[in-house]
């Protein structure tokens, strides 16, 4: 009997949304225990899962999840098993919830089960390990996106471009630049300035998104929330993050676009979990870098203060800099990060262009100093490419 209640509460939260916010919770982990019971005693038949999917965040929401999907066509998860996933308490975007939502069972009552199970002895094996963000595995090339828009979505997709004054049929580029602002907004009461190292200047990106605009692309500025706008005049390049952004839009347009242009974010993540080409710039941590065959990358640069020098890639690889997830770390070191150039970013555009349009010349020099920059890495290489442009103009960074 407790376990047929259970189940209607499960299904019927919204019969609760007039009690007080502590009765509420507390009545739910009290007809979450015989479901806990329940599934202890499932075992033997069925190892039933919990976890909640990461969607506070827009590129955690995408990626790790995506992974997480690949791993289970790779056969790492027991596809005997029965994974149960809840939301988080906060959404980042709810469009990419429901698409989640079509091919994996996501019921929000399962977070009450989970916290109650978590109580328990034994609770870690009724617990799904989500992956981080990072494709270690490389499993993102062995298969295509596992979320789609349907024949509805598409429809209303098309229509908002045309509202955006993009030419149906014709390929265009979207590109972001990460700034304090998204973080400032979602929570002012947190100090965010760790991760001000990752920041970039919109005005850098204008050069290369006006060349694009002459080689006949469109080119649309994504963001949430943004510090400024873009200061361009020409029609081909559209402010949507100033203009009509919404969340739904967000996913269509970064899920169609030629490539993304982007610095470190969460749309990132949404690229690739739509295997979208990727033309990474200001990335870093240095370490961190994309995994995708389509994949370019160029990182911030990283100067000594007092040698008034940037650090080769072996020294920063060494000192650990390559993994610094918090800009303090930097500041203890006396390393300034350093942007990069206008130019740096047009460059890795038009190399990004050219790969796709088949126009891409590669030169022996280009192949020697990819090699050599892999090289760095004891074997370890990824199927995503640094900018040729990048390694010509910096090789005295490849010194070992």
């Amino acid at each position: 009997m407790m376990v047929i209640m259970a189940m209607f509460f499960m299904n019927n939260l919204n019969l609760l949304i007039k009690f007080p916010r502590r009765v509420r919770t507390a009545v739910l982990l009290l007809f979450s225990l015989p479901l806990v019971l329940m599934i202890r005693l499932l075992k033997p038949i069925v190892l039933i899962r919990l976890g909640s999917l990461r969607t506070g965040r827009l590129g955690h929401l995408a990626l790790n999840t995506e992974i997480y999907c690949c791993e289970v066509d790779a056969g790492i998860h027991d596809n005997s098993q029965l994974d149960i996933f809840f939301p988080g308490s906060s959404i980042a975007n709810h469009q990419l919830v429901n698409m989640w939502k079509r091919v994996l069972f996501v019921n929000r009552f399962a977070r009450y089960v989970d916290r109650v199970n978590g109580w328990l002895p034994g609770a870690a094996i009724h617990k799904i390990p989500l992956p981080t963000d990072r494709d270690e595995r490389q499993l993102l090339t062995a298969s295509d996106s596992h979320i789609a828009f349907t024949k509805t979505e598409k429809l209303k997709g098309r229509h908002a471009l045309s509202d955006l004054g993009l030419i149906e049929g014709k390929p265009f580029v979207c590109f972001h630049a990460r700034d304090s602002a998204y973080l400032s907004n979602v929570d002012p009461h947190v100090d965010w300035s760790y991760h001000d190292y990752r920041d970039t200047d919109i005005s850098n990106f204008v050069p290369a998104v006006e060349e694009l605009a002459r080689l006949g692309y469109q080119s649309v500025r994504l963001g949430a929330v943004v510090a400024k706008p873009v200061d361009v005049k020409n029609p081909k390049i559209i402010d949507y993050a100033i203009n009509g952004r919404n969340e739904f839009m967000d996913i269509f347009l970064a899920s169609n676009c030629r490539f993304l242009l982007a610095s470190s974010s969460g749309l990132m993540g949404l690229a690739q979990t739509f295997r979208v080409p990727l033309a990474y710039v200001n990335q870093i941590p240095l370490e961190y870098e994309p995994r995708g065959a389509s994949d370019l990358f160029i990182p911030k640069k990283l100067r000594i203060s007092q040698e008034d020098r940037f650090m080769t890639f072996r020294e920063v690889i060494e000192s650990g800099a390559g993994r610094f997830l918090r800009g303090s770390q930097f500041d203890d070191m006396g390393i300034e990060v350093i942007e990069n150039t206008s130019d740096e970013v047009l460059e890795l555009a038009k190399e990004m262009e050219q790969r796709l349009t088949g126009e891409w010349q590669e030169t022996d020099i280009d192949q020697d100093l990819q090699r050599r920059y892999w090289g760095l890495f004891n074997g370890h290489k990824t199927l995503a490419r640094i900018g040729s442009h990048f390694l010509r103009a910096n090789q005295d960074l490849l010194e070992i």
